[in-house]
């Protein structure tokens, strides 16, 4: 998809900087793959103690 978006150069600057990341394009990439990476692992969170398992872990653990 291409946008045009206006982005701080300070922020670019420092994320370019601090990645070693060669592009913009790959600095915005990566910047919603972890965005999307952190959202998902919060909803994980929001089930914990929610779900009930059942199994045997040492048996599991035995299991190769």
């Amino acid at each position: 998809m291409r946008t045009n978006i206006v982005i701080d150069d300070k922020l670019m600057t420092l994320a370019l900087k601090s990645t070693g990341m060669k592009t913009k394009k790959e600095v915005v990439e990566e910047g919603l793959k972890t965005l999307i990476k952190i959202k998902n692992q919060s909803k994980l969170k929001a089930l914990r103690g929610k779900l009930q398992w059942e199994g045997n872990i040492e048996k599991m653990r035995a299991d190769k």
